[in-house]
């Protein structure tokens, strides 16, 4: 199909929206509640456009192209609906982007700089919604939260963990999990694709709150160490140190969904007790030794226990920390140099 924005003609393909072959196209039109993976949604209202031969303004998100289709997405009509919109949120809730962990990588943030909105024209009354600390690796500040309805459809119909929806009418709505309990006390898995998802800072990961500003780290695109189903992660590295985890959004198997283990399961790499050299232990105490004599110790005695009692006399298991090649390697240590299928590896934390 070939179809019109803005007077520049743009191929199309059957089943996409406005809003999808716009931004294909390089063409930014502002939306929050929309997500490639929560579909259309229509609820923000945020990128309404004009389209020829039909009445009013038409959602972006949820209008699919038809062949020579004429779109006008910056027209005056346009522009100041989009404005009231962006306007209305950031008047009923606290956006303080100065000190906000999605300060530079905020949506909310980015359709008022691209709408040109410095400060919100009106003010409402503070209802002052509840902060819910409860959980252990997810944050929720209600009163940044823009009702969009992201976290709602990731958590049902992408995670399909059905934690969470929307509460109360009116101003008073606000998302709440399973029957308006505490997130930590609620069914929820923490996954952390609600985190991932929300287009501003209403849903944060704990671990990294106040430990690095987006512009101060750089990704590092890696694959999950954790089991075999090879999930891509983005490490968020801040000089030389993890801060945060999120998913690869546009890559196979996940398509940006992680567990709890591999969103938050990355700050043991730090920890003091990590064993940096081997230990032996003599009467019932450890002492450090070298590699040599730790690996010559080991060849002695699983040599004594196969000599004496055959190969099924021992067995592994490999870390589930260790990486998959690791993991390789000691499986065909012991089957082909023991001659024992008793190895195994366990993918919990």
């Amino acid at each position: 199909m070939k179809v019109t924005i803005n007077g520049r003609l743009i191929e199309a393909k059957e089943g996409q929206t406005i809003l999808q072959v716009a931004l294909a196209n390089g063409m930014y039109i502002p939306h929050l509640c929309y997500h490639d993976k929560v579909g259309a949604a229509g609820k923000c209202r945020a990128c309404v456009v004009e389209v020829e031969g039909m009445r009013g303004l038409q959602t972006s998100c949820s209008v699919q192209l038809r062949d020579g289709m004429v779109i006008n997405t910056d027209s005056e009509t346009v522009k100041n609906a989009q404005k009231l919109v962006i306007d209305l949120m950031l008047s009923s809730g606290k956006h303080d982007c100065l000190s906000c962990e999605q300060n530079g990588n905020c949506e909310l943030q980015d359709a008022a700089y691209f709408l040109g909105i410095e400060r919100a024209s009106v003010q409402y009354g503070d209802i002052n919604r509840e902060t819910d600390e409860s959980s252990e690796f997810v944050y929720v500040e209600r009163d940044k939260c823009i009702s969009c309805g992201r976290c709602v459809e990731a958590c049902n119909n992408v995670v399909v963990n059905e934690v969470i929806n929307f509460g109360n009418r009116g101003h008073h709505t606000e998302i709440v999990f399973d029957t308006d309990l505490p997130m930590g006390q609620s069914t929820c898995v923490q996954c952390g694709e609600c985190s991932q998802l929300c287009p501003v800072g209403a849903i944060v990961d704990k671990k990294n709150k106040g430990v690095a500003r987006y512009w101060e780290t750089q990704k590092v695109r890696t694959t999950c160490p954790y089991c075999g189903v090879g999930c891509q992660l983005e490490l968020h590295v801040k000089g030389e140190q993890i801060v945060k985890v999120t998913g690869v959004e546009d890559a196979e198997p996940n398509k940006g969904r992680l567990c709890v283990k591999g969103r938050y399961g990355y700050d043991f790499i730090y920890s003091k007790d990590r064993l940096t050299t081997p230990l032996i232990k003599e009467n019932g105490q450890f002492r450090e030794a070298s590699w040599e004599e730790a690996l010559g110790l080991i060849r002695e005695k699983f040599g004594k226990i196969i000599e004496e009692s055959g190969p099924d006399a021992v067995a592994g298991v490999s870390c589930a920390r260790s990486i998959n090649e690791d993991s390789y390697s000691m499986q065909k240590l012991f089957r082909s140099v023991f001659k024992t299928n008793n190895i195994d590896h366990c993918a919990r934390t």
